[in-house]
């Protein structure tokens, strides 16, 4: 007599960052959340697209594909092929589900939430407010689907983990009929990386989520801040869009708004060009010309003046919204620094921190210019507010809010 074993729960997930001309992709298993392959397509549409697989699981050397590849279809039947190499095909009865990430799920998604038909048509509601991200967004689901009809395919939502702020943060002071028409308010985004990093900042401190208040700045080449009190954001410093709030490495952040207004009446720009400006030749790159900030950094020691006037605005904006985001909480039991200028530039940490003893935040020097991918503190030990280094993990994020629901 034979002994029936039971069939294993399937434990991968793909996730899939899909742009306008790009997908970044990762396969997760989820028994140990360990990356299977990762990878990115670059320049859809062009005749010098180029898909970069790294085999994470079978420990080989990255892998390039270069040539034309004609649209999104295309790109994820490469990466399936890719995959399918490493025996990690898409039709693998181990995959349970697709994550997608969505940038805009307005005030309707607050979680994750298995894509249907009507789930499509209010991300297509939303693309007024997310015209570079939203459409991208649905051609890789509906390319996704395509694929495999039969997977669950999820999306999660750079907005959801802001839809908790009260609204007295999320208002725009506007005629209140004019802002519920047309949808205007405070919605945020990169929520999947507020909300990893704030739970990963209390697992640091020793302490459950809901006791901990944080102050989250995610510094990238787009950045932002969150004030998360218990778990939970109560304010963060994007807006409608993600141009609002800390100066970017292209984006303007905050701005008066009549600044649109005089450049369309003194200057003639149209709608298109103040668009082009704010979001595209603003931020570091308007100010200095370059938008990386170890560049900057490198101009700085050289004696350039403009490189400098450009970091002590980036930083004078970060150091407002901390201060504002301690008046918000109140109590704070940390500052951590995430994403590429966050985990890397000490300069930033250190600049950002400077001034602020009274608020019980310091800075160690040789904590700070330590170099690692793991979580850590970089305050002294008398500090009253940890400052901390988490790296962020998106992919992660999404891979776990999927999983959970398709499981539960």
């Amino acid at each position: 007599m034979t002994t029936a074993h039971p069939t294993p729960t399937p434990s991968r997930v793909l996730v899939l960052n899909s742009g306008s001309s790009s997908v970044k992709y990762q396969l997760l298993d989820m028994n140990s959340s360990a990356r299977l392959a990762a990878g990115l397509v670059e320049r859809i549409g062009e005749a010098t697209s180029r898909l970069v697989h790294s085999p994470l699981a079978a420990g080989g050397d990255k892998r390039e594909v270069t040539g034309p590849i004609a649209d999104h279809a295309a790109a994820l039947k490469a990466v399936a092929e890719e995959l399918a190499a490493d025996g990690l095909g898409l039709d693998s009865p181990e995959l349970a589900a697709i994550g997608h990430r969505v940038v805009h799920g307005g005030l309707k998604f607050s979680a994750p939430t298995v894509i249907t038909d009507e789930v499509v048509a209010e991300i297509e509601r939303l693309v007024p407010v997310a015209p570079l991200h939203n459409p991208a967004n649905i051609t890789g689901i509906r390319t996704a689907q395509a694929l495999r009809p039969d997977l669950p395919q999820v999306a999660v939502f750079d907005t959801a983990f802001h839809t908790t702020m009260p609204e007295s943060a999320a208002r725009y002071a506007i005629d209140v009929e004019t802002a519920d028409a047309h949808r205007i308010r405070r919605y945020g985004f990169h929520g999947t990386s507020h909300a990893y990093v704030s739970r990963e900042t209390a697992k640091l401190l020793g302490k459950d989520p809901s006791e901990v208040n944080v102050i989250v700045l995610h510094l990238g080449n787009g950045a932002s801040a969150s004030a998360v009190r218990g778990g939970r954001c109560v304010d963060t410093s994007m807006g409608l869009t993600p141009l609002e709030g800390l100066v970017m490495g292209t984006r303007s952040g905050d701005i008066d708004p009549a600044v649109t207004f005089h450049l369309k009446r003194v200057a003639g720009m149209s709608v298109d060009e103040i668009d082009t400006l704010l979001n595209k030749k603003s931020g570091l790159v308007g100010l200095c010309g370059d938008n990386d900030m170890r560049e900057i950094r490198r101009r700085i020691d050289e004696g350039d003046e403009r490189a400098a006037l450009a970091f002590d605005i980036y930083i004078h904006r970060l150091k407002k919204y901390i201060g504002a985001y301690y008046a918000v909480l109140g109590k704070v039991d940390a500052v951590v620094f995430t994403a590429g200028v966050g985990e890397n530039a000490a300069p930033v940490r250190e600049a950002a921190v400077a001034g602020l003893e009274e608020l019980g935040l310091a800075v160690d020097g040789e904590l700070n210019a330590v170099r690692s991918d793991t979580p850590r503190l970089i305050s002294p030990e008398y500090a009253r507010v940890a400052v901390a280094v988490v790296p962020t993990d998106e992919e992660l994020e999404i891979a776990r809010q999927t999983y959970a629901l398709v499981n539960s």
